[in-house]
């Protein structure tokens, strides 16, 4: 199998094209077969209307499955217009099970229904049944593509049967032990098979200290326990233990891949509308009830300069630093943000280490604002020759960081009390509050002071 760089890639597909355009069907399928899928996939839609008519005619279903459950969903739909009934049929029934489900699911009910009626009973009932797990739990994104032996099974049994029936498994460098109750009992691995004696038993060589997870875990949750004891796949049983089948570390890419989008549109307030396939009113509406609600606050914000309007009519120089108060603040509320959002995120926070984060926040808040403050005490009485402002300012600067990198750090931890995604707690909505506060601090300081500013 080829893996194609820039270079490469142009030159096959200039080849690969013009097999196509001469309606050479050997030569194509020499050249395209022979590379990586997602290399495929690049190639492939490079293709016209035209062309991709000979792609379905040149490629068997079982081969255009592997780049068919490559694509992104947006372009499954447009290349299913495609195809004839019996081609999707084949096509789709030559897909893992969980990539069948996750496009079956992304349809419309009578669309889904049309496809799942031309696919046989056996798969069907499979699809269907995985279709009925709760969206972003391990059980909506496993596959039921695995390897399962019985304790009593041999080594050389085992090899055997691997030989001949050239298991269709995601993965088969785990193989999972069940009784005959099919719940999970332990689990081997290909290398130990491998390396054991062919009379072995699978019992005596076996481990029993499964690590799986339940179809109802959070789909997050199963990727943090991946990433924690480096598994390429994980086990998924029900209540009773049975096993019903496994998450791949490719599909827990895909889910780490869409939380990370998900937190960005939270904590940018653009939640939904990252997508670029999008429209503008489509995005507009998705964005249309943050900037609302960061307007509304906005309010506040010009409220509280309206209370303080003898202060910066007796002292209009005050009024010139407001912006990098705010700035300041919001820029280092979001800082703590992010910091929490990720060790939310990763599982990092935990009552042992919670305090100590908020602590580590808090310090780091006031060393950015002593920072900052010293600077402004050298450099605003050599710009304005006004020791009062400067002292004003940054007195105001310091408690502003120190307390806005308190209030990044809390709100989300606030917010998961309910069980909300932290996320939520976005950069514009940290930012905006953060304002209203260093704008309260800055005030309330300036005008305390007012009297010796001349």
């Amino acid at each position: 199998m080829v893996k194609l760089d820039q270079q490469t890639s142009e030159e096959y597909t200039r080849l690969i094209i013009q097999a196509i355009d001469a309606h050479n069907q050997e030569k194509f399928r020499e050249l395209f077969l022979e590379l990586h899928p997602t290399d495929q996939i690049d190639i492939f839609n490079n293709f016209h209307e035209s062309q991709r008519t000979l792609v379905y005619e040149y490629l068997t279903p079982e081969e255009f499955a592997e780049i068919f459950q490559g694509m992104e969903l947006n372009q499954q739909k447009d290349i299913v217009k495609e195809l004839d009934q019996e081609y999707i049929a084949e096509t789709l029934t030559n897909m893992y099970a969980d990539d069948l489900a996750s496009f079956l699911g992304e349809l419309e009910d009578q669309e889904a229904q049309d496809i799942i009626d031309h696919l046989d009973t056996e798969d069907m009932q499979e699809i269907q049944e995985l279709m009925t797990y709760k969206p972003d739990t391990a059980g909506a994104i496993m596959t039921t593509e695995y390897v399962s032996l019985f304790t009593t099974d041999t080594v050389d049994k085992v090899m055997e049967y691997l030989r001949e029936h050239e298991p269709d498994a995601e993965t088969i460098y785990y193989l999972y032990v069940v009784n005959e109750l099919n719940q999970l009992v332990g689990v081997l691995s290909l290398r130990d098979l491998i390396f054991s004696k062919l009379n072995q038993r699978i019992e005596d060589i076996m481990g029993t200290r499964v690590v799986s997870v339940n179809v109802e875990t959070d789909q997050e949750e199963v990727a943090r326990i991946i990433r924690k004891y480096d598994f390429i796949a994980i086990p998924v049983v029900k209540e009773d233990g049975r096993l019903v089948g496994i998450v791949t570390v490719d599909d827990v890419m895909d889910v780490i891949e869409e939380e990370i989008a998900e937190d960005f549109g939270e904590i940018t307030a653009t939640k939904g509308s990252v997508d670029a396939n999008i429209t503008s009113l489509q995005a507009a509406k998705l964005r249309a009830p943050w900037i609302l609600m960061l307007m509304f606050l906005g309010l506040i914000t010009a409220g509280i300069i309206g209370q303080f309007e003898a202060t910066i009519e007796k002292a209009v120089v005050l009024a010139g630093f407001m912006p990098m108060i705010m700035g300041s603040a919001g820029n280092t509320g979001t800082q703590a943000l992010a910091v929490m959002v990720r060790s939310i995120a990763i599982g990092e926070v935990n009552r042992a280490g919670l305090r100590q984060l908020i602590q580590r926040e808090f310090g780091t808040g006031v060393i950015l604002g002593a920072i900052c403050g010293v600077t402004l005490l050298v450099i605003i009485p050599i710009v304005y020759g006004n020791l009062i402002v400067a002292f004003i300012v940054a007195f105001s600067l310091f408690c502003t960081l120190s307390v806005a990198t308190i209030v990044g750090a809390i709100i989300p931890l606030f917010i998961e009390r309910f069980n909300i995604d932290p996320a939520v707690a976005s950069g514009p909505f940290i930012t905006t509050f953060n304002d209203i506060i260093g704008l309260m601090i800055y005030f309330t300081i300036a005008t305390s002071l007012l009297q010796y500013i001349q």
